[in-house]
């Protein structure tokens, strides 16, 4: 792929007002939705990794990826013919509080490609400062940057609606960050991820206009979100705002509940971080449960509230959701539609719920019980200090004729707990198995849906930094080897066990392996 010009379609900048200054002066933007700005150029631009789905997606050639040029755009030295960069215009709410406008600070978006029949646009996370950067350099770190780009690759193959990643390109510049906020800033490896979706519009971006009273731009901002992110909706007006917000309300419950599912915990679900078309957006202090733990967050800046723990998240997106509604309200005559919207969430992911712990426990159908029996197991996961992943694994493995507990052991973090539980944990196999074999499902069947459900493999913490580690030291064979193992994140993978087992115990409260502040 030499040209690809002709593959751009920049609608988002085309269609939408901008911003008449341009440049990276930190300035309030009314009016626009989005500003020209110009991703600032690094010293040594080095590709470090990349997706080669997300390549062929994208069109682009394995000689191509392998170019300077690729390293030279992907890094923000250079640009395809075609490409006409922005920063987006957005505002939200952060930890509960209405922080005005917030906008690309740190994200640069190159382009809308063209490719294979879908639209992407390629944003760059860590290409230099923009008018929204607030004072800050724009810049990202390695580590955070190899933690964006393996987790939206993880998360793809776990079947969770996502933004891809194309690539992870070294700056050859150094970037001073302050990684636990206590007053001792160090001077860490750069790095750009390329990230890539049909969409990141957000919630905000409809917040902001409607806070300022702006609801001309609102309203364009809907109609322009609806034509080119959701072309299947029809009608206009309110019906058709209506059916949009109900569809932008379905598909962020299916999002969360896959989160809840494969034990996901996003960290910092701001109003900015939702994605208006149902994708896991912004990998900032993500973590997966290990001992299983409702009131876990991987964020050190939410310690003390939890506000955004990993039993919350449907919570939390329905109020951001509700943010979102009232936001959108100047365009509706009554709010009717809108608490339909919000209905239509809580019935999607209530029925998204009893579909994947029907697949979880492998019960082959819903019946009256089952949401107790799955609630008395996640009670006992939490007593016992087991390892959600590696239980629920388990479970397919477990004999419906003859339970044994002992199925589960490596699942367990502490013998005490274990003892503790094991009485309990050996009466519920026991009623678990006596559910199963109730069920009209094949034992085959049965243990192929369990498998299904619960990946043997997810992106722990612990697993990314060693990766991290690595990367800094210049070896890049760790993310290669990670990414290699997520793609496959239900399959039984020989010789790879140690990607499978539980947090180790110098992991436990290492920086980077279990909780993560949002500086990067």
């Amino acid at each position: 792929m030499n040209d690809i010009s002709p593959q751009f379609d920049n609608r988002f900048r085309r269609e939408l007002p901008g911003d008449p200054e341009t440049g990276v002066r930190r300035r309030e933007v009314v009016a626009a939705a989005w500003s020209a700005v110009m991703p600032t150029p690094v010293a040594t631009p080095q590709l470090l990794a990349h997706s080669p789905e997300v390549a062929a997606l994208l069109g682009f050639d394995p000689a191509t990826v392998a170019s300077q040029e690729f390293a030279d755009v992907f890094g923000g030295n250079a640009l395809y013919a075609g490409m006409q960069p922005w920063a987006a215009n957005y505002g939200g709410h952060q930890f509960g509080h209405w922080a005005g406008q917030l906008g690309d600070g740190r994200a640069i978006s190159l382009g809308e490609l063209l490719a294979n029949g879908q639209r992407w646009e390629l944003q760059l996370k860590g290409a230099g400062p923009t008018p929204y950067s607030r004072g800050a350099d724009g810049r990202a770190v390695l580590r955070s940057s190899l933690r964006e780009f393996l987790c939206s690759e993880a998360m793809h193959h776990l079947g969770v609606p996502t933004t891809r990643a194309l690539s992870l390109v070294g700056t050859g510049d150094t970037v001073v960050r302050d990684m636990f906020y206590d007053g001792h800033p160090q001077a860490e490896l750069g790095a750009v991820v390329c990230r890539v979706a049909p969409s990141f519009i957000r919630f905000g971006t409809f917040e902001l206009p409607s806070a300022r009273g702006d609801v001309g731009l609102l309203r364009q901002l809907v109609e322009f979100c609806i034509a080119r992110d959701f072309p299947e909706l029809q009608g206009s007006g309110e019906a058709l705002y209506a059916q949009w917000f109900a569809q932008v309300c379905t598909r962020t419950a299916v999002m969360v509940a896959h989160w809840m599912r494969v034990g996901f915990v996003h960290g910092v679900m701001n109003t900015d971080n939702l994605s208006i078309v149902g994708l896991t957006l912004d990998y900032g202090p993500y973590g997966w449960v290990e001992d299983y733990d409702p009131d876990w967050t991987p964020n050190t800046t939410d310690a003390q509230g939890r506000r955004y723990r990993f039993g919350t998240q449907m919570q939390v997106a329905y109020w951001n959701l509700v943010r979102l509604a009232q936001a959108l309200s100047p365009l509706f005559a009554e709010v009717t539609p809108l608490q339909a919207g919000l209905d239509a969430f809580r019935d999607r992911y209530a029925a998204q719920e009893r579909a994947d712990l029907v697949a979880k426990l492998g019960l082959g159908e819903f019946r009256e019980g089952d949401a107790e029996l799955m609630a008395q197991f996640q009670q006992l996961l939490q007593d016992g200090e087991m390892d959600m992943t590696l239980a629920f694994r388990a479970l397919a493995a477990v004999n419906s004729s003859a339970p044994d507990v002992a199925v589960l052991e490596e699942a367990f973090y502490s013998a005490p707990a274990r003892e503790r539980v094991l009485p309990a944990l050996s009466d519920w196999l026991l009623r678990h198995a006596a559910r199963v074999q109730a069920s009209a499902q094949a034992p085959q069947a049965r243990h192929a849906a369990m498998q299904a459900a619960n990946p043997r493999y997810v992106l722990r913490n612990w697993l990314a930094q060693q990766a991290i580690d690595r990367a800094e030291q210049g070896d890049l064979a760790g993310i290669a080897e990670l990414l290699e193992v997520m793609r496959h994140p239900y399959d039984e993978q020989p010789g790879r066990e140690a990607f499978a087992g539980k947090r180790p115990e110098w992991a436990r409260d290492r920086a980077g392996c279990s909780m993560l502040s949002c500086s990067s």
